[in-house]
This record gives structure tokens, C-alpha cells and sequence, in this order.
């Protein structure tokens, strides 16, 4: 394991998480206040989980990095992390949960094609990502539920 390629890999996703909430700050709140359908988490649960699943972001990227630096998978990732950062201004604080629906269905198609990418060449990398579109499946059902019950 080579620290300085997993520390900046970390730094990446983690730090897309972290800016993404401050420009969000408050949206917790904001979840709190909407129409929560059938098995809606209460909101402490979502900082939790997208910590784990930045985490596992950041060491997937990584053992990409590893095993080739200049693999087109990493562009894949890094437009996949910024469609991601973009979903929750859309949501929350634009207020746009129809459009963000649809965005966040793009998001889960990158995930998929990214999860794909990543098996060709490392399917440790791959599996680390199981977990981030099992989360954008249930958190889409929850964005199309919300946006469709305004």
C-alpha cells in the first residue's frame, strides 16, 4: 500500500463529500421537513452512509491508480463524483426533486458503467462499489417518491 496515492484518493471523494454538505449545510433539516415514504431513514443516517461510501470510493479509485494511473475508468470516476456533488444542491437547495430524479438516475447508470470499467481491471475495486449503488437504488426510490408527492 502506497500512503501519499491512498491519502490523495481519500482526500478526492472525501473531500467532494465534505464540500458537498457544507454547500448543502442545513439539508438535514430540510429532509426532515419533507414527505418521508415507506422506509425512510431519519436523517442522521445519511452522513453516516455517505462517509462509508466516500471511503469506499476513495480506496476503489485507488486500486485503479495502483494498478494503472492512466486506466479512462478514472475519468469515468471523476465525472461520476461530480454528477454526484451536483445531486444534492439540485435537491435541496434549488428545491428541483423532479429534475433531480432524473439526475440522479444518470448518476446510478455512471455507477453501473464505472462498477463495469472497474472489473476489467481490478475486481476487488469493483465489489468496493456494490454498496454505493445499492445506496443510489434506495436513494433514488426516495427522490422519485418525494419528488412525485409534492
Amino acid at each position: 500500500m502506497k500512503r501519499k496515492p491512498l491519502s490523495v484518493s481519500l482526500l478526492i471523494s472525501l473531500g467532494i463529500g465534505v464540500i458537498a454538505g457544507f454547500l448543502t449545510f442545513g439539508s438535514i433539516e430540510k429532509y426532515q421537513e419533507m414527505y418521508h415514504p415507506p422506509l425512510s431513514p431519519p436523517g442522521w443516517v445519511f452522513p453516516i452512509v455517505w462517509l462509508i461510501l466516500y471511503t469506499l470510493m476513495g480506496i476503489a479509485a485507488y486500486r485503479i491508480y495502483m494498478k494503472n494511473p492512466k486506466a479512462e475508468a478514472l475519468k469515468l470516476y471523476i465525472i461520476q463524483l461530480a454528477v454526484n456533488f451536483l445531486w444534492p444542491i439540485f435537491f435541496f437547495n434549488q428545491g428541483w426533486q423532479l429534475f433531480a430524479a432524473v439526475w440522479i438516475l444518470l448518476l446510478w447508470y455512471l455507477v453501473w458503467l464505472l462498477i463495469k470499467e472497474f472489473a476489467k481491471i481490478d475486481q476487488g475495486a469493483a465489489r468496493l462499489l456494490i454498496p454505493y449503488l445499492i445506496w443510489l437504488t434506495f436513494a433514488t426510490y426516495l427522490n422519485i417518491v418525494i419528488a412525485l408527492h409534492r
